[in-house]
């Protein structure tokens, strides 16, 4: 018999749970997604590659493993996707780039083989935005696959540059996925989908095989049905890994249980959805509600340093050093964004002192963002200022001013810490929009356990996209 319908948009726990009450295999699991991907997922531009031969031989695998009682856990037998500026041997990596299309590399990336050693089953290359959006894109057709589309209106854009995990998991087609963020990456596509994004601390996840923008800004992250998803999987990916010598060497467990009596203190930026689409703004307020019944929330301001302006230069002068065999190759015309051309030319004009003078601001920074922190268990704002943009729109005019909610992802992505963006709700066009909370570095379980207890309160998670649920 086939499988319901209704089994896209199950959370990690509700699908352990029926494989292991034996209601289907975990091969007729991988093979229902496999179908949602090849079918659903080309209508998105969500899927570069189909790892069919690597899915049914993990999905066999875990089935005889489960049968003889051996269980690796939550994700034993979960379906996944990851971004595909991650490596899994034997298929290609493109980087979402026309120059790299068949890439291969000898390896799997450290993500993989954890995931792999979890008992997950890796179902797909998942789309992205070319080099991560790292050439200066202004526009969904970012991709040689395609631009991203939005599984609740393909007239508007998943969100980059993790595109492909954004739609797959809003539309169903995996359970979860791994994506990267080094300025809004993951946030984004999470909020716009209306699907649950962690962008974990610096070094939290080891990126050892993962496509390098920014040294020392890039992060891989769970996006996921819920925040206890990105939790499971945050657990199998983060800890430290020899082979990536950025990872931090302190490990990582995800709680089984929370004091479901623990108050938490919150912090909201001043006006900080002062800018947003009225529609943001209403459901902010309406969450800032659910959020008081087990939370205090206090308002602050944002310090007044140079937070966006330190991550850019940082960001664009590594962009340009990673990258600069794509101008003298000539390889950079053959990007499919007419932006991305010569956005990188600019880059590699920054003066050396301008990037060491933001390095040397950065911990600043940083103590600054502890400091703001430090009373609190989390900041909470808007994901974004707006729902998902229309693909034939012109993005800087479309999205306004909202200079807070771009501010918060600037200060929280230089300084390394972690954020979580949950769904709360629709805006303009029935689109989901989005509930973020930023910590001090490594408390990833505080943000968990706070978007857990709201998802415990709301039922913005359990919604999905009508017509892609067929």
């Amino acid at each position: 018999m086939p499988l319901p319908v209704d089994t896209a948009f199950l959370s990690i726990r509700e699908l352990g749970a029926k494989l292991r009450a034996k209601e289907f295999s975990t091969v007729q699991l991988t093979e229902f997604f496999l179908e949602r991907l090849d079918r659903i997922g080309r209508e998105l531009n969500a899927v570069v590659t189909l790892t069919r031969d690597i899915a049914i031989t993990q999905a066999k695998q875990a089935d005889a493993e489960l049968a003889a009682g051996k269980d690796r856990g939550s994700l034993h037998g979960i379906p996944f996707g990851s971004k595909d500026l991650i490596a899994v041997k034997g298929h290609p990596t493109t980087w979402g780039a026309k120059p790299f299309e068949k890439q291969d590399f000898d390896e799997d990336a450290t993500v993989i083989v954890k995931l792999r050693e979890a008992g997950a089953v890796h179902c797909a290359k998942l789309a992205m935005v070319e080099i991560a959006g790292g050439l200066g894109y202004r526009q969904a057709n970012a991709s040689f696959t395609g631009p991203g589309l939005n599984p609740w209106d393909k007239k508007r854009w998943s969100g980059g540059s993790s595109t492909g995990p954004g739609s797959a998991v809003g539309g169903g087609l995996v359970p979860f996925g791994i994506g990267s963020e080094t300025w809004g990456s993951i946030m984004t596509p999470a909020g716009f989908c209306g699907i649950a994004g962690l962008r974990p601390t610096y070094g939290r996840v080891s990126r050892h095989g993962a496509m390098a923008l920014s040294w020392t800004m890039d992060k891989l992250g769970p996006m996921c049905r819920t925040a206890d998803d990105c939790g499971l999987v945050l657990n199998a990916i983060a800890g430290p890994d020899p082979q990536d010598p950025s990872a931090a060497t302190r490990s990582y467990s995800y709680p089984e249980s929370v004091d479901p009596n623990r108050r938490f203190k919150l912090a909201v930026l001043k006006d900080v959805a002062s800018q947003t689409q009225p529609e943001v703004r209403a459901n902010f307020e309406a969450s800032l509600a659910v959020l008081k019944t087990f939370a205090t929330i206090e308002e602050i301001e944002l310090p007044s340093l140079p937070f966006t302006e330190t991550a850019s230069i940082i960001l664009s002068s590594e962009a340009a050093a990673a990258f600069e065999d794509l101008i003298t190759t000539g390889d950079i015309w053959e990007m499919t964004a007419p932006e991305d051309h010569w956005g990188l030319h600019s880059q590699m004009v920054i003066p050396a002192k301008d990037y060491i003078n933001a390095i040397r601001i950065r911990p600043k920074l940083q103590r600054a963002m502890d400091e703001l922190l430090k009373p609190f268990d989390a900041v909470v704002t808007p994901t974004l200022a707006t729902v998902a943009y229309p693909n034939d729109v012109d993005w800087p005019e479309y999205r306004g001013k909202a200079r807070l909610t771009a501010d918060i992802g600037g200060a929280s992505n230089v300084c390394g810490l972690p954020g979580l963006s949950v769904p709360n709700g629709f805006g303009e066009g029935g689109l989901p929009t989005g509930l973020q909370f930023v910590g001090r570095a490594f408390d990833e379980n505080k943000l968990l356990a706070i978007a857990g207890r709201y998802q415990q309160l709301t039922d913005w998670h359990r919604k999905f996209p009508k017509a892609i649920g067929r």
